[in-house]
């Protein structure tokens, strides 16, 4: 019985050594498939010339002109703005939902995910329905209040464009804060506050030093979708320029897709670098 377990046991072990990498195997194909090779076109797409050679006259052209370095500016402007709006009401309602929500947690997370149920472009165009001219708005301070005597011109501008992606961006930011709040032991907020310390002191050298994975998993994931945020922009945006909305007009207009290419490479280092530094700037010892 012993000598035929041993001439069975590398038979029984062999697909327990083959399964995991099988499994991957459909994973690693469609990646391979549908991310690294569009990725590879993209690039060569952008080192081409149209006569077939070699060139980086487009990367020159992007990171030395003063305008495609505004627009490139101002991209990484909007994302952070965007992202630090987003910290700034996510993380009250976040310890507002862990802490003080109760029985409410479930409607306020409702609440929160609700605008993601819905397309952007319908989330969009309600903006517009509220803002717009003779929308919601300017209804109610015109005709029902008479506040004013004319309608105000709300839509199409940068700050209407900018709520817009907070309000959608937003839940990212408390779901990723709130996570780990939920996992801080309280025991150590009420033993600082047994030391002495007062609620702000409390909150300032033991809550918000725990809690910056959480900004930092939040903060990653708005920048990123701020970064590449495309549609809210052209309907929104009031003439706001972005690297998102460059490569569209190369595409379309134009048709110079070496250039889009280009421009997206430019657009995928950059979230890729700010992925770093936000990484670098949470990242604890030991986390």
């Amino acid at each position: 019985m012993s000598q035929t377990s041993i001439e069975q046991a590398p038979t029984s072990r062999r697909p327990r050594l083959l399964t995991p990498h099988l499994m991957a195997l459909p994973a690693l194909l469609f990646l391979a498939v549908f991310f690294v090779l569009p990725l590879f076109d993209n690039g060569m797409r952008s080192v081409l010339a149209e006569d077939g050679s070699f060139t980086l006259s487009r990367y020159v052209s992007l990171l030395t002109d003063s305008f495609y370095l505004g627009i490139i500016a101002q991209t990484v402007a909007l994302s952070a703005g965007v992202t630090v709006i987003s910290i700034l009401i996510g993380y009250p309602v976040a310890y507002f939902l862990v802490r003080k929500a109760g029985r409410w947690a479930g409607l306020i997370i409702f609440l929160l995910i609700a605008p993601l149920l819905t397309s952007i472009i319908m989330r969009t165009f309600g903006w517009q329905v509220l803002f717009a001219r003779r929308g919601l708005v300017n209804n109610l301070l015109v005709d029902q209040l008479g506040i004013l005597s004319a309608p105000l011109r709300l839509t199409n501008s940068p700050e209407i464009a900018i709520a817009a992606l907070v309000h959608v961006l937003v839940p990212f930011m408390v779901l990723s804060i709130a996570t780990v709040l939920q996992g801080i032991d309280t025991r150590l907020e009420e033993s600082a506050k047994i030391l002495g310390a007062n609620r702000l002191r409390t909150f300032f050298e033991v809550t918000l030093p725990l809690s910056l994975d959480g900004i930092g998993t939040g903060a990653i994931l708005v920048f990123m979708i701020a970064n590449g945020s495309f549609v809210t922009l052209v309907l929104l945006g009031g003439g706001m320029q972005t690297l998102p909305l460059m490569i569209y007009q190369q595409f379309n207009t134009t048709r110079d897709f070496g250039m889009a290419s280009a421009m997206s490479t430019i657009l995928l280092v950059i979230a890729v670098l700010c992925l770093f530094l936000q990484l670098r700037l949470v990242r604890r010892k030991g986390a």
